[in-house]
C-alpha cells in the first residue's frame, strides 16, 4: 500500500546477510529484478531516502517505493526507480533548445532539487516540462534555481503529478532512465506500478 500524508513509511528491520549495495540508481534496479535485497549508497533516489550511510549498519529502514516502467518506440518496457529525462540531442541544443521533460521518482536529479513534494511511494510521479519554444535566458534563470528546489514561473514551465501518461514527440529525443542512455525515441508511455520495489535505508 502507498504510503499515505502523515503516514509512518517503512519498518526497521535487522540488516538483510545478502543486501547489495547499489553505487547508483540503475544498480537499484538491476538488483530488484534479481530478486536481491538493496541499499543504495548513491544516486538520486538515496539522496531523496536521506543519503544515510547505511555500509555498517545492523538495522535499515525497509522501505517500498513506487517503479516507472517506461516503454519507448522500440515497444521494449524498462523499469526506473528515480527518473527519465527527455530532450533533443545535442546537435539540435540539448538542454538549451527544444521539449526537455523529467520525470521524477525522486526529488533530485543530480545537483537539481527538481520536486520538493514528491515521494517515492505515494502512487505517482511528478513531471516537470519545458515548452519548445521557452528561451535561453529563462532556461538559465530554471537551471540557475532548480539546486535551492525553486522554479521560474513561467507559462511554458509546466509541472503536473500523474499515474500514466504518454508523450508523441515531433522528433527522436534522447531518453535516459536512471541516468542511463536509453535510446532515441518519437514516444514515451510511463505507467507508475506502486510498491513494487522495497530498498533498505
Amino acid at each position: 500500500m502507498t504510503i499515505e500524508k502523515g503516514a509512518a513509511w517503512g519498518r526497521t528491520v535487522p540488516r538483510p546477510n545478502d543486501l547489495v549495495v547499489a553505487a547508483n540508481d540503475a544498480d537499484v534496479v538491476t538488483a530488484l529484478r534479481d530478486g536481491r535485497p538493496v541499499a543504495p549508497a548513491a544516486g538520486d533516489l538515496h539522496r531523496t531516502v536521506g543519503g544515510r550511510d547505511s555500509t555498517d549498519a545492523a538495522e535499515l529502514n525497509e522501505l517500498p517505493i513506487d517503479l516507472l516502467a517506461v516503454t519507448l518506440d522500440d515497444g521494449e518496457t524498462r523499469v526506473a526507480c528515480a527518473h527519465v529525462v527527455v530532450r533533443q540531442p545535442w546537435f539540435r541544443g540539448g538542454w538549451w533548445f527544444g521539449q526537455v521533460l523529467m520525470v521524477m521518482n525522486a526529488e533530485f536529479l543530480g545537483r537539481w532539487h527538481v520536486v520538493a513534494r514528491g515521494h517515492p511511494n505515494d502512487g505517482r510521479v511528478e513531471s516537470c516540462e519545458w515548452g519548445r519554444p521557452l528561451g535561453i535566458r529563462q532556461r538559465i534563470a530554471a537551471r540557475r534555481r532548480l539546486p535551492a528546489g525553486a522554479h521560474v514561473p513561467h507559462p511554458l514551465i509546466a509541472t503536473r503529478a500523474f499515474r500514466q501518461r504518454t508523450w508523441e514527440f515531433e522528433m527522436p529525443m534522447v531518453v535516459r532512465v536512471d541516468g542511463v542512455a536509453a535510446g532515441r525515441s518519437r514516444s514515451l508511455v510511463i505507467d507508475v506500478r506502486p510498491d513494487a520495489g522495497v530498498i533498505y535505508a
